[in-house]
């Protein structure tokens, strides 16, 4: 995969990158997102496809992005389709960090080191052209404000962005309202990016954990002539 086109968790980041502050919005969430727009992009580039709610890989030669290839082999280890929420639900400590490495060694973020409270050493990132966000939230504001059917790579994008809880931070304000209305119904348009957005809210909100809990064990038997109680 050359780097003639940007993908989708590179742009998700960049949209999430506050040009004033030089921090990501929705920090949390956004590593659930990025681990999503990872399963969009491998599938876009036909290397995973959807297997009911579960992601099964097709085709498992390396794309040529080292962060992508990575998650790719991570799948195909796995041996067998894995759920959308286990995957986007397990570990992804650091791959917010890592992608800003991967941006900055693309050129396309410049760190800025800095200290908080004249103490602790921070970073800063700062997108080297701006002009390559507002393209990307032109398309965005396009898709909203024409109603016409995006292209999968926009409309894969807009889905992650709502997930993720972008629409506040791109569309603020009660002005804002329709623009995150029509943003959240723009996931209708990319069934795989749908498939993965509701994964990633569903993890953000607590239902993988929940899903993963193991059964409770069935209750003893009460010896014969005592009641049955009930544990709460």
């Amino acid at each position: 995969m050359g780097r003639s086109r940007r993908t989708i968790p590179e742009e998700l980041l960049l949209l999430a990158l506050d040009p004033t502050t030089g921090t990501t919005a929705q920090p949390q969430s956004l590593d659930l997102g990025l681990a999503g727009a990872q399963l969009v992009e491998l599938a876009l580039a036909g290397r995973i496809a959807p297997d009911g709610d579960r992601i099964a890989v097709v085709h498992p030669r390396p794309t040529g992005d080292p962060t992508l290839d990575s998650a790719l082999e991570l799948l195909r280890r796995r041996g067998s389709p894995v759920r959308a929420v286990h995957w986007i639900g397990g570990p992804r400590l650091g791959l917010r960090q890592t992608y800003l490495t991967h941006l900055e060694r693309c050129d396309m973020v410049h760190a800025v080191p800095g200290q908080m409270c004249g103490v602790l050493p921070t970073t800063r990132y700062q997108a080297t052209d701006s002009a390559v966000t507002r393209e990307i939230r032109a398309r965005l504001d396009n898709a909203i404000r024409t109603g016409t059917p995006p292209d999968p790579r926009t409309a894969a994008l807009a889905a992650l962005a709502h997930a993720v809880g972008l629409g506040k931070h791109l569309y603020p304000g009660n002005e804002g309202r329709s623009s995150r209305s029509r943003l959240r119904d723009l996931i209708r348009y990319d069934p795989m990016g749908g498939l993965v957005a509701h994964a990633v809210m569903d993890v953000g909100n607590g239902v993988a954990v929940q899903q993963r809990r193991p059964a409770p064990a069935p209750a003893a038997q009460p010896a014969h002539g005592l009641a049955r109680v009930a544990v709460r």
